[in-house]
This record gives structure tokens, C-alpha cells and sequence, in this order.
């Protein structure tokens, strides 16, 4: 095992991985597995308070990024670019948010906030970075969306509407890619252990007006929801599994187009190909109920 490790060190030692989003969860997990495997991490968090936190090797850095300012993302690309442009290898975009309420109860400026970082601020970065990556023989985008990114589901209408649309710019240029060596790669996690529940829920109280909604009993069950610790399923999985996929996205010479990672998401991939779209939705508003 020691060998191997060496081994992904040798080979990796090189390579310049920046990723967003790096204060908890899979962007964390993410962070701290792949700088053991050798990968010089360039990590990105909004508050620069959980620097000490992340376990990184001496070489990583970690820089500010708030993805719902352009000024924020322009700094760090140029950063990464004058520093760190030679070695640069792969993008992982992964930090984001969810803004949960009825389609119908969110405003304009919610559903702005709710693109800005996973989609306008995700998008900036990546074409910043682009031209830097354009010049490498092989280099990688991982873009981390959802299986929300495919589905809809009730009360979460402003996240699936941001995370289809990554998708669907993320598909289209990595068909404008197919002529370069930037590969790109959409991983699709189902239900992980992170902090985005708790994070969904001061943007519910936040943004949502409960007493004009005639959802109140669905905010009732949202709010219990958001407010429950540790695993919501049985089919809820560590942010590690969503790592496991991200390695083989930077380094299989033929990585993926899509990462499935949970038990939902391979069902759920599965149905919406096979199903008729009633008969899916019927399951999905039976789930809804059930949580």
C-alpha cells in the first residue's frame, strides 16, 4: 500500500488541482485525500478562518474565493495563473449552495443569489482559467452537480434550476473542448454527509416568506428536513465516495462524462431514461411525502 501511495505522489507531485468550496465537506474530504496523493492543491473557501483546519501538506495553499463576487474570482484566478500557471491541471468547481422553496414563493433576488455561486461565479472561474489549461497536453474540468442536476424534486426548484443549468453549459463545452486536451467531467452525488442541509436552512428562514406561501406544511416537513444531523437515508454516503469518482475523473485517460455516486443516483439515472416522465414524477412526489 506504502508503494502505491509513492507512487501517486511521484506521479501527481506536479499537478496544480484547484478547488472550490473547500471549508467542509466534499470540497474538504477533496482538499485533504487528493494533497496526500500528491496533487499541489490550490483550495478556495470563503472565510479564511478554516485555513487551520484543513489537513494539506506544506506546499498547498489556501486562498479567499467567494464565488457570488466577480472581484473575488478574478483575484484568484490571476493568483492562480501568475503562481501556479505552469503546473496547472485540473479545476474541481464543486463549492455551491441550495436554496430550498416552492418555485412559486421565490423571488427574483433569491434566485439570484442562489446562481450567482453555482453557476455565474462557477462559470467566471472556469473561463479565467480556461485559456491557462487550453495550453496543457492534458488537463481536466470537474464540474460537481447533482443528481438534482437530471430530476426535479419538490421545494428545492431554485438548486435544480442552477444545477441543470451547469449541466447543460458544462455538456455543451465539453463538446467545444473535444478538439483540445481538456477533458470535462460532470460528477452527480446523490445524498452525502456535508454541512449543505444546515446551510439550506438559514437560506429557507432567510429568503422565503412562510406566512404568504400556501405551502406552510411543506415548509413544516422542509424545515424538519434541513434541521435533522448526521445521515437523512440509509443510502447516504461520506464525502469520501464523492473523492473516489473525482480520481478517476483527473486521472483515467478516458475519464467519464458522468460520475454517478449514490444508490438514488444510479436508480434515479436509470428511471428517467425507462420511465415516462409522469410515472417519475409520480415517484418523486412519493418520496417527497415520505421524507
Amino acid at each position: 500500500m506504502g508503494s502505491i501511495k509513492q507512487n501517486c505522489v511521484n506521479k501527481n507531485n506536479h499537478k496544480t488541482l484547484v478547488i472550490s468550496g473547500c471549508s467542509t465537506g466534499i470540497g474538504k474530504a477533496a482538499a485533504e485525500l487528493l494533497s496526500a496523493r500528491g496533487y499541489h492543491i490550490v483550495a478556495g473557501v470563503r472565510d479564511l478562518s478554516v485555513k487551520d483546519s484543513l489537513r494539506l501538506s506544506d506546499n498547498d495553499v489556501v486562498w479567499p474565493l467567494d464565488l457570488s463576487c466577480s472581484e473575488s474570482v478574478q483575484a484568484f484566478a490571476k493568483r492562480v495563473i501568475e503562481e501556479y500557471g505552469d503546473t496547472l491541471f485540473a479545476l474541481f468547481n464543486n463549492a455551491a449552495y441550495g436554496q430550498p422553496g416552492a418555485v412559486e414563493d421565490l423571488s427574483r433576488d433569491a434566485l439570484r443569489k442562489q446562481f450567482e455561486p453555482n453557476l455565474f461565479g462557477t462559470h467566471e472561474l472556469t473561463a479565467l482559467l480556461l485559456p491557462t489549461l487550453l495550453e496543457k497536453s492534458d488537463a481536466r474540468i470537474v464540474q460537481n452537480s447533482s443528481i438534482l442536476g437530471f430530476i426535479g424534486m419538490p421545494m428545492r426548484g431554485a438548486y435544480v434550476a442552477s444545477k441543470f443549468a451547469l449541466e447543460g453549459l458544462s455538456k455543451t463545452m465539453r463538446m467545444e473542448l473535444s478538439d483540445t486536451g481538456v477533458k470535462v467531467s460532470l460528477i452527480e452525488p446523490g445524498p452525502i454527509l456535508s454541512a449543505f442541509r444546515a446551510n439550506a436552512l438559514i437560506a429557507l428562514e432567510e429568503n422565503i416568506d412562510f406566512d404568504k406561501s400556501r405551502h406552510g406544511w411543506r415548509y413544516v416537513a422542509a424545515m424538519a428536513r434541513l434541521s435533522k444531523k448526521g445521515a437523512t437515508s440509509k443510502s447516504t454516503l461520506p464525502p469520501e465516495a464523492v473523492v473516489d469518482k473525482l480520481i478517476h475523473a483527473l486521472e483515467s485517460p478516458t475519464p467519464k462524462k458522468h460520475y454517478y455516486v449514490t444508490t438514488p443516483t444510479y436508480v434515479m439515472a436509470v428511471l428517467t431514461r425507462i420511465l415516462p416522465s409522469r410515472w417519475v414524477d409520480k415517484i418523486l412526489l412519493k418520496y417527497a411525502k415520505g421524507e
